[in-house]
C-alpha cells in the first residue's frame, strides 16, 4: 500500500554509484547491517530516495517505522530482487 505521508523522489540523471558504492533503486528492499539509531541490525527497509553525485546514499524507511538518510554501503544491504539484480549486473565491486 502506497502512504500519502511519505514522498518518493526521482533520482538525479547524473546520481550514479561508483564501482564501490551500492547501485541501489527507489523502492528496492534492503537490511541494516550494523546497528542504527533505533534500528537493529537486521532490520528490513525500502528506499524512499537514492542520490549525491560524489557520495552515492539513501533514506530508508525501515519496517519498525524508523526513517533514516545518508546511509550508504557501510549501513545496509540489498535483499530480494535487488540483491540478485545487483549480483546479475555487477554493480557493485
Amino acid at each position: 500500500m502506497k502512504s500519502p505521508f511519505k514522498p518518493i523522489w526521482k533520482p538525479h540523471a547524473l546520481a550514479t554509484p561508483h564501482a564501490e558504492q551500492i547501485a541501489l533503486r527507489i523502492k528496492d528492499k534492503v537490511v541494516a547491517t550494523t546497528d542504527l539509531a533505533d534500528v537493529p541490525a537486521g532490520t528490513e527497509g525500502k528506499v524512499l530516495l537514492a542520490n549525491g553525485f560524489n557520495w552515492q546514499r539513501y533514506r530508508i524507511l525501515f519496517n519498525n517505522g524508523i526513517e533514516l538518510g545518508d546511509l550508504d554501503a557501510r549501513h545496509i544491504a540489498p535483499i530480494g530482487r535487488a540483491a540478485k539484480r545487483i549480483a546479475k549486473t555487477g554493480s557493485r565491486a
